[in-house]
């Protein structure tokens, strides 16, 4: 199987075909054998690559300049503090200017417009890193991950995200498995379901895949059967404490712990997560949450089925490197 991606930027999770996709996971299956018998072969040696950082990031940022690196690129890494893009200078003046010194430019913050505007204007390919509507670069590594622990093709696999699904992790794991003709389980309350436009593109993608979605309140329907439960955080750094209160109180019964895990009916269910997950109190925003709420033993997730054999999201966060260098090669590879 073999596509011609060059010069192809990736700038939401439907951007590719469902044959499209599958190649970019056909061969980052491959580069991490190769990484893995020390048999990689550098396909990226004199490209320049730009890092544009407007959200903190561990995952993300690592598995870009390692995939760099390994294939032989050069990076840049830019944080918040080290450019102008959107403060001094407009998005589409600051990717005429990188278009002419780069061979390709990954973005992540807030803005899909600004990601968008970077991929009108550069002339060389933009990845979207992750922005408030989409993460397409993470679901490449979770489908990775799931075909990994499952021995079904991509269409038979069932899977359930539960939480905050109008989140752009919501959106794009409601989107990538109807691409790719899974059963798509979304839940958590109607308040905090992905909008019309999401789900229009999902349901659109599912009529021509054969997709099963089901979007849902009640967990036991979302969770019957499933071989995966992903899960992500309730809210997101920055948002004032009394957003923290509600979300809290509204997705409490939404939380993946022991019993939810049980209520699959599959003894082998795995769980996923992007990280990083409030699911202890070992980090200093974990013990304010355990004495301001009284979650001692997680938020979206419990420290003992985060701990169990049943959580893959390890495995998924390694994933990410492997899928983003294919993503490279496919896109810039000579």
């Amino acid at each position: 199987m073999s596509f011609n991606l060059r010069n192809r930027s990736l700038l939401t999770v439907q951007d590719y075909t469902p044959r499209e996709f599958k190649y970019l996971l056909q061969l980052a299956r491959d580069l991490k054998r190769a990484k893995y018998a020390r048999t990689e072969k550098k396909s990226l040696e004199g490209k320049e690559i730009c890092l544009i950082f407007e959200k903190t990031s561990t995952r993300t940022r690592c598995s870009f300049e390692v995939a760099c690196y390994d294939q032989g690129a050069n990076v840049t890494y830019l944080d918040p503090a080290g450019s102008q893009i959107g403060h001094k200078e407009s998005f589409k003046d600051t990717a005429r200017v990188l278009g002419r010194l780069y061979d390709a430019i990954e973005y992540r913050g807030s803005a899909q417009g600004g990601v968008e505007q970077l991929a009108k204007y550069a002339g060389v390919p933009v990845y979207n890193g992750l922005t408030d509507e989409y993460h397409p670069t993470q679901m490449i590594a979770d489908v990775m991950t799931m075909r990994e622990h499952s021995d079904k093709p991509i269409s038979e696999i069932k899977y359930a995200y539960v939480g905050d699904t109008r989140s752009n992790m919501g959106h794009s794991l409601l989107i990538v498995g109807c691409l790719l003709g899974m059963d798509v389980r979304i839940c958590g309350p109607k308040s905090l379901w992905p909008s019309d436009e999401y789900t229009k593109i999902a349901k659109d993608l599912a009529a021509k895949s054969g997709a099963r979605v089901t979007i849902t309140d009640d967990t036991a329907v979302a969770v019957k059967d499933v071989d995966f439960i992903h899960t992500d955080v309730w809210v997101s750094m920055g948002e004032p404490k009394e957003v923290w209160k509600e979300r809290i109180k509204l997705l409490t019964p939404y939380q993946v712990n022991a019993a939810l895990m049980k209520a699959s009916g599959n003894s082998q269910v795995k769980f996923m997560h992007c990280l990083p997950a409030f699911h202890d109190t070992e980090t200093v925003l974990g013990k304010q949450i355990a004495q301001d709420y009284g979650m001692s033993n997680g938020l979206e997730v419990t420290n003992d089925v985060f701990e169990s054999e049943a959580n893959v999201a390890f495995e998924q966060a390694e994933n990410r490197m492997h899928t983003i260098k294919a993503l490279l090669v496919a896109t810039l590879g000579d």
